[in-house]
């Protein structure tokens, strides 16, 4: 992985920290908001499949969830595939606000991705995608679903830092 690049945005959105945590906990959800994404299948608790169009090239690869604690953060990186790996933050900002930031690690492959990133459309991708999420989630005013559990080093933990069986 010779030219990593690395792109972080963030955006105000006006729900609370565990209404926009929680929806990004619905990683299936994903296609409804983020462009190019076709599909997100959440093979368990810390590991999801993806299939996605990068550059008009059909991709797929497979993610681990490295880090996860509610209300905080999730952090993942990829398992094959396209190379990418990053965290999503939420910091409370104000009563019934959010700030969500993420920041996206990854390398460009071939001469479309190297071109368009070049070109900036991967930071603009990812202003995009925040705010289509800030629409989703202010629209909704609840999320689809929730996860609650923590993630420690690829591993699912309970709440009391034991393995779950």
């Amino acid at each position: 992985m010779a030219d990593i690049r690395h792109e972080q945005k963030s955006i105000r959105v006006d729900v609370p920290v565990r209404a926009a945590y929680d929806q990004w906990t619905q990683f299936e959800t994903f296609p409804q908001f983020m462009e190019g994404v076709e599909r997100v299948q959440q093979l368990d608790p810390a590991h999801l499949h993806w299939k996605a169009k990068i550059g008009g090239q059909a991709v797929e690869w497979d993610a681990e969830i490295v880090e996860q604690e509610p209300d905080e953060r999730i952090s993942w990186r990829s398992q094959g595939g396209v190379y990418n790996a990053g965290t999503v933050t939420f910091t409370p900002d104000g009563p019934g606000r959010t700030l969500v930031t993420l920041r996206l690690d990854f390398e460009p492959e071939g001469v479309l991705q190297k071109t368009g990133d070049a070109l900036g459309f991967v930071s603009r991708r990812i202003e995009g995608d925040l705010e289509k999420f800030k629409k989703f989630i202010e629209e909704r005013g609840q999320p689809t679903g929730s996860w609650r559990g923590r993630i420690m080093q690829g591993v699912v933990v309970g709440d009391d830092g034991m393995n779950l069986p």
